[in-house]
């Protein structure tokens, strides 16, 4: 893990670059992404504050993972300005500056170093040098062990930490792949349907463990699961996007009685 005082970068952007003094961490503004006359973002406004948990929902196609694309690089918008905090301009970066700047990005199935350990795959997922050299020669530092061992308790796999893992269950390997982006010592995550597939046990701890995440993170979650994103929503917002743009943005109780919200997703 990179030391407090590294300035350790990829290109241009180093993650104590991002100006987050008036309380803003991510600016979408008039985002439009066109594919072949096809308007997968329509002139999309979102902001995200802060330490914020987001929860973001829609029919599909609404364009939750077009969203997700552009800020993090992979796809680049059409019009529309992206910044992170008040001063990186997201259009400008790649997907790696962009990720070493400080988002993080889980997709739906876990992508997990099976045949390592738990701890292994936390060790693999530091912010350190990743030269072929370094990385052989590398020991890990005591502050490295601790960030990796607070890490295990937080996900809840210490007493895991030595088992390689492919063993590990469905809802312990996404685990395993948010504490993996939490070593990268991201300031915003993106968690694209992080509760798909899990048992009810295991859906209940990824809600205690993101609302444990916010507050130190700021964190966008998209998600199906309406009982979920109620458990973890609480008070704060919840953004609605149909057809490219935002549809309705409340709190949950707010969604759910939306008339527009229950004629194009909840029904009723």
């Amino acid at each position: 893990m990179t030391d407090s005082g590294s300035d350790a970068s990829y290109g241009h952007v180093a993650t104590r670059d991002v100006d987050t003094r008036h309380g803003v961490i991510l600016y979408l503004e008039d985002i439009t992404v066109s594919f072949d006359g096809f308007k997968a973002l329509n002139k999309l406004n979102l902001d995200i504050g802060v330490g914020e948990l987001r929860c973001i929902i829609g029919p599909n196609g609404a364009g939750k993972t077009t969203m997700m694309d552009v800020i993090t690089g992979k796809t680049p918008p059409t019009s529309g300005t992206a910044f992170f905090g008040q001063n990186v301009d997201l259009t400008k970066l790649s997907e790696t500056e962009i990720a070493h700047a400080g988002i993080g990005r889980k997709f739906q199935r876990p992508t997990v170093f099976e045949n390592h350990s738990v701890f292994e795959n936390l060790e693999l997922a530091m912010k350190t040098d990743k030269r072929v050299g370094p990385t052989l020669f590398a020991k890990l530092t005591g502050q490295q062990a601790d960030a990796i061992g607070s890490t295990l308790e937080l996900i809840r796999l210490t007493h895991e930490a030595w088992r390689p893992a492919g063993l590990l269950s469905h809802g312990q390997k996404q685990w395993l792949e948010i504490g993996m982006l939490l070593m990268q010592e991201p300031m915003l995550l993106l968690l694209d349907e992080p509760v798909a597939g899990m048992t009810d046990a295991e859906t209940e701890r990824t809600g205690e463990l993101l609302n444990e995440l916010k507050g130190r993170h700021s964190l966008m979650v998209v998600e199906h699961d309406m009982d979920f994103v109620t458990s973890i929503a609480g008070n704060g917002k919840v953004t609605v996007l149909h057809e490219g743009s935002v549809l309705a943005e409340g709190s949950m109780a707010q969604v759910q009685a939306d008339q527009r919200v229950i004629e194009v997703y909840l029904g009723r």
